[in-house]
């Protein structure tokens, strides 16, 4: 089950723990700058905590400590960095500091990500990743969406399932879905995005980015959709039922039905 919080576990987390220094060897998540913390037990399930107890009092970002990060896992967490960067971003919620750092993130990550992939010793792309995912784990305590409320959910049905991949996969579906949010056509965030992607969104932003980001998927080497990943329609019930009751589901900008997450669940196939 995913995440632990809805359990009751994590108000057991108190001030007495010690005291946390956060050096990340991959550039993804931004764990080291967030309240959260994964553990994946005997039985599989991955446990998710959140406690303002778990936020490290001293984070350490050095790009060597990424060098030897291989090619495919250097693009499935970047492509996790992306899509908290632009997801967060995507949330209702009023906070346009959160909304700077996002945006400045995702300008790094996409700007960076197929030369980190490529070129693994490129410290510069390297120390660019980083920035990215932290940028998007301090931004993220906005709120997050759909894409985390569906990857999470299935990543605990299946464990074996990268998140940052799964991220990558629903991000467009996801986009589509938000583009039709009141707040999303106000604030033009769509367009936003797409100019600090470089992209020209035209009338068309939400296909745009959509299409962009497979593309980027592609170039990358990650999978072309759910499908590819083993996943099949027989698992959407129990997605559905966990997407729903995942935290995440809260803050995306518009209100996701089951009939809705079924709907991005097969575009993402």
């Amino acid at each position: 089950m995913w995440p632990l919080r809805p359990q009751g576990g994590s108000p057991r987390i108190t001030d007495k723990v010690l005291p946390l220094i956060a050096i990340p060897t991959t550039a993804g998540t931004g764990s080291e700058v967030a309240r959260g913390a994964i553990i994946i037990v005997d039985d599989g399930r991955k446990l998710g905590f959140h406690s303002w107890h778990l936020v490290p009092k001293t984070a350490l970002l050095d790009p060597d400590l990424t060098l030897g990060l291989p090619p495919l896992l250097t693009a499935a967490t970047g492509m996790d960095a992306i899509a908290h960067c632009m997801e967060t971003f995507m949330s209702a919620a009023f906070n346009p500091p959160a909304d700077g750092i996002a945006l400045d993130g995702l300008q790094r990550g996409w700007a960076n990500i197929p030369l980190a992939t490529r070129e693994g010793q490129n410290k510069h792309a390297r120390l660019q990743m980083l920035s990215a995912s932290m940028q998007g784990a301090l931004a993220f305590q906005k709120g997050l969406g759909c894409v985390h409320s569906l990857s999470h959910s299935l990543g605990g049905i299946n464990p074996k399932l990268h998140h940052g991949t799964l991220n990558a996969m629903f991000l467009p579906a996801v986009i589509a879905f938000n583009a039709h949010a009141p707040s999303m056509q106000q604030e033009h965030r769509l367009e936003r995005m797409a100019q600090a992607m470089g992209l020209a969104p035209g009338n068309h932003a939400a296909q745009t980015l959509g299409d962009a980001i497979k593309r980027m998927n592609a170039a990358l080497g990650l999978p072309s959709g759910l499908a590819a990943m083993g996943v099949s329609e027989d698992q959407f019930d129990a997605i559905i039922q966990g997407a729903l009751a995942d935290h995440s589901h809260k803050t995306n900008p518009r209100e996701a039905s089951v009939a809705d997450y079924r709907a991005m669940l097969q575009a993402s196939m």
